[in-house]
């Protein structure tokens, strides 16, 4: 059997595996204590049954924390996995063809509405090729028909204005 993996994070060092001879002591209602010798820090954390964490070795002397040594980690990993999930806010690209037939179009809308549920921006594109570079306004009018096909779905906002573009138009979106 396969164990599931573990993320591999940063040991934190507690009790006698810090390294430091005085530490920054804040205690477990978060009031800081001062400058006080490791011994004394550990002392006082024992002293009120919880363990004394260092929290940060970037700073001299390195900041300690007396609390439960089990919800300081809880609580880095339930941080860690909130910062996974909010993602959302990437950019999607829709791209659509000069000579799009209205159904196409609506398919590619519903696409374009699941993106912009799940907080996504989106990027509509119209490419142009060759000849079709000439008809810019019958570009410009397709967009606006798929803006507006959109808009009967779901209401949107442009967060970049269509824009002219050496290949074609593209525009951003984002949801109301």
């Amino acid at each position: 059997m396969y164990k599931k993996k573990q993320p591999q994070t940063k040991k934190t060092l507690i009790n006698e595996r810090i390294r430091a001879k005085e530490v920054r002591l804040i205690d477990e209602t978060g009031e800081q204590l001062g400058l006080l010798p490791l011994e004394e820090a550990i002392a006082k954390a024992k002293e009120k049954g919880f363990d004394l964490i260092q929290v940060t070795e970037k700073v001299i002397p390195p900041v300690c924390r007396i609390m439960d040594y089990g919800k300081y980690i809880y609580a880095l990993k339930k941080k860690e996995k909130s910062a996974k999930h909010n993602k959302g806010g990437e950019l999607k690209h829709i791209r659509l063809t000069f000579g799009i037939s209205d159904h196409d179009a609506e398919t590619r809308a519903r696409q374009a509405e699941k993106f912009l549920k799940i907080g996504d921006k989106v990027m509509i594109e119209l490419r142009l090729k060759g000849r079709e570079k000439a008809h810019g306004d019958f570009a410009r009018d397709k967009i606006m028909k798929f803006i507006e096909t959109l808009n009967k779905i779901l209401p949107v906002k442009t967060e970049r204005d269509l824009k002219r573009q050496p290949r074609g138009f593209s525009m951003i979106i984002t949801k109301k």
